[in-house]
């Protein structure tokens, strides 16, 4: 039986992902490690640190998507743009719930988006 854990977003600026996040995630992260910084979101973590093959920017940002859930997604999509997000998509109905995209600084695509119902 597998259990999720983890992503960890590779990076050239580690410090300046970090300190995006640190504004998403409205919080510090629960451990840094040299270049490495962590948050626990729900029962799993997201890190961010440096990768020594990576250069520029995300060359496909729609490869993968990281979901966050919330019941605001309009009132977060604002205050994560404000703080310096950029806007792929904005926020839409979709199948009685809503869903917006945003890139972090590195140019990686995350949806916010209201919890789906089974």
């Amino acid at each position: 039986m597998l259990n999720f854990n983890s992503v960890l977003i590779g990076s050239t600026q580690p410090k300046v992902l970090a300190a995006f996040y640190e504004k998403v995630f409205a919080k510090a992260p629960e451990f840094v490690d040299g270049e490495y910084s962590g948050w626990q979101i729900g029962s799993a973590y997201l890190t961010v640190g440096p990768h020594s093959e990576l250069t520029g920017p995300a060359k496909e940002p729609q490869r993968i998507l990281l979901n966050f859930e919330t019941r605001q997604v309009e009132e977060e999509f604002d205050r994560i743009k404000s703080a310096g997000a950029t806007v792929a998509k904005e926020p839409y109905e979709i199948g009685g719930g809503w869903i917006a995209t945003l890139a972090d600084p590195d140019g990686n695509y995350f949806q916010l988006m209201t919890p789906m119902t089974p």
